[in-house]
């Protein structure tokens, strides 16, 4: 680890110039010789569109090394990110349609551009001024958008899509005027919900219990019903997103750390039973859901644990 980083450097401090300048042309001209004839075949025949894949998986990686703390792994992912970005400016200067410099202008220009109240004369108060000073300017670059909701990529996993199509709506005060008016909607869409999932629009009284019998799940043979039950649940799954908005929680974030602690757990099911000495294909659900439980009450323990020592 540098040692600047770690004897508590000022903040707002740029990396030293000669040694950013240093580092940054060695991966510059590292990236160039494998494009280059002399090569590697793998990198010379990758386009923008083939690397974009990577670009993904390697920012889900980084999300997967911040979630874990540590700095070594966070730093080995921002290299790879980092790649990703030089390798496409790359891949665009040897198919001569722009280059590294022209990247680092136009994002060096736009923060530049969106920040008056750092780099201008322009006065702000707090933070949530300073996003409607950002959509300012955003909106003013943007000429050629017809809706206050056009600039959302595509692609965009849906949940975290919503939540950007919910902030922008809200910013022009298409929102809910308070934020516990959304359990009623949240509600009111689980009836509708219901109501498709179930022709008598009553769900069946039925408690958990691990050890009932397993009853297979009916397909939905009617394509329209199908269609009309997907809407409904699309529904609910947008009011969740509102709610998480609301209440300043990123619903993406959630599901991402609750996959992974359903993971762990799951995991920990699959090594109780190694353990003892048995597939998981042996397990009854009672059993597994013994193991999955024990993991939970070992998490929670290390919370407390870690809490306490942190006091």
């Amino acid at each position: 680890m540098n040692s600047e980083v770690t004897s508590g450097k000022e903040q707002g401090q740029p990396p030293r110039r000669s040694e950013l300048e240093a580092s940054f042309w060695q991966l510059c001209e590292v990236v160039a010789k494998l494009r280059s004839p002399q090569g590697c075949p793998w990198d010379r025949k990758q386009t923008l569109e083939s690397i974009k894949p990577y670009t993904l998986e390697e920012t889900y990686e980084l999300l997967e090394a911040i979630d874990s703390g540590d700095d070594a792994a966070i730093t080995e992912e921002l290299g790879d990110l980092l790649l990703q970005v030089v390798l496409d400016a790359q891949i665009a200067a040897d198919e001569q349609r722009f280059d590294m410099i022209d990247v680092i202008r136009a994002i060096t220009e736009k923060m530049i551009r969106r920040h008056p109240h750092v780099f201008g004369e322009q006065k702000v108060d707090s933070a949530e001024q300073v996003r409607g000073v950002w959509e300012a300017v955003k909106q003013d670059e943007k000429q050629d958008r017809t809706s206050r909701l056009d600039g959302i990529p595509k692609q965009m996993p849906a949940l975290a899509k919503a939540l950007r199509l919910q902030e922008k709506a809200a910013r022009v005060g298409y929102d809910f005027p308070h934020r516990d008016m959304l359990f009623d909607k949240l509600q009111e869409e689980l009836d509708e919900l219901r109501e498709e999932l179930y022709e008598s629009q009553q769900v069946p009284e039925r408690k958990i219990d691990i050890y009932s019998e397993h009853v297979a799940d009916e397909e939905i043979a009617d394509p329209e019903r199908r269609s009309r039950i997907e809407e409904e649940l699309g529904d609910v799954l947008f009011v969740i997103a509102n709610i998480a908005r609301r209440w300043k929680v990123n619903p993406e974030e959630a599901l991402r750390k609750t996959n992974a602690k359903f993971t762990r757990r799951f995991q920990a099911i699959e090594q109780g039973l190694k353990r003892d000495q048995r597939s998981i294909e042996q397990a009854t659900l009672a059993e597994m859901e013994e193991y999955y439980q024990r993991e939970k009450r070992r998490e929670k323990q290390q919370l407390k644990q870690n809490c306490d020592n942190s006091d």
